[in-house]
């Protein structure tokens, strides 16, 4: 065999084996992309439904509780759609659903509900949950599962400047007083039969019902709780801030469960429970406090019914 066929032979088998080479490694390179799309398919179903739906948290709220919830006729600042209405939510609530949907990668649906119906559409499935400021109480716990608080809220009492009471100290600085609050309540149930001789009035329906009782001059006063009191304050000047927290010996006496405020899920939801305390799980007391200074910032100073 002369050395010009030799050298022919030896061209061949480089350019063969160059081109095995390279047909491997884009064999390689298409096997990983492949992968690659696979793990983000799998992904992607995993916040999908069974019928390749995105997820959606449909979440149950009054929309008529400021700061935590309320109703608005725009989107502005980022509310979101009351379903079946023209209307939108907004308030502390609100921020707190899209904040968990937006982690989850869900969609958000708000749905406009009375505080008593509340438990019963989450109970039903009507519901995946309830974001509505209540309070994490051992009666709640026998229908419903709550997550970890999303909010601690401290008791305190309002009244009017003109009362005898405005300048109260104390719990037993309000002996006498005719009061309400909302119904279904620690602030009603707990906190009103704590006052001597109290003259207790029919517990509100909603919290801007209890509050317009108060200015009317219906009551004397009113407890709530404090993000509740700091909305009041800026839509009635004329209100009175009642803190007693700093005085230990005459407060208004609450258990841990009464003021951590939970959200409320089908009894037994495990997934759900979880998948929110997830979130929540990454968020501090202080990122909630700011949170709802936001809220009572941009809340509506109207508080018609």
């Amino acid at each position: 065999m002369n050395l010009k066929r030799i050298l022919a032979l030896l061209l061949a088998a480089v350019m063969v084996f160059a081109f095995a080479a390279c047909s491997s490694g884009q064999k390689a390179s298409d096997d990983t992309d492949a992968q690659a799309e696979t793990q983000e398919d799998a992904s992607a179903a995993a916040d999908a439904d069974a019928s390749g739906e995105r997820k959606v948290l449909r979440v149950g709220m009054e929309c008529a509780y400021a700061p935590y919830n309320w109703t608005q006729s725009t989107d502005e600042n980022g509310a979101v759609p009351i379903q079946d209405s023209t209307d939108y939510a907004y308030g502390y609530d609100v921020m707190m659903a899209k904040h968990i949907a937006d982690e989850l990668g869900w969609e958000l649906e708000i749905y406009r509900t009375d505080w008593d119906s509340l438990p019963l559409g989450v109970q039903s499935g009507k519901l995946d949950c309830a974001i509505a400021g209540q309070s994490i109480t051992s009666e709640r716990l026998e229908t419903v599962d709550f997550t970890e608080p999303y909010y601690y809220a401290s008791i305190v009492a309002l009244t009017r400047d003109d009362t005898p009471y405005a300048d109260a100290k104390g719990v037993s600085d309000l002996k006498g007083a005719k009061a309400t609050s909302q119904i279904n309540t620690v602030w009603y149930t707990v906190c009103l039969p704590q006052i001597e001789d109290c003259d207790i009035q029919p517990a509100m329906e909603t919290a801007p019902a209890m509050l317009v009782a108060l200015n009317s001059g219906k009551v004397d006063l009113v407890t709530t709780d404090m993000p509740t009191a700091q909305a009041a304050l800026i839509a009635y000047p004329n209100f009175r801030l009642l803190d007693f927290n700093e005085n230990t010996e005459d407060n208004f006496v609450v258990s841990e469960e009464e003021i951590n405020i939970g959200i409320s899920v089908q009894k037994g939801n495990d997934e759900l429970r979880e998948a929110i305390n997830s979130v929540l799980s990454e968020m501090t007391a202080d990122d909630f406090n700011k949170m709802m200074d936001e809220a009572i910032s941009v809340q509506p100073l109207s508080t018609e019914e």
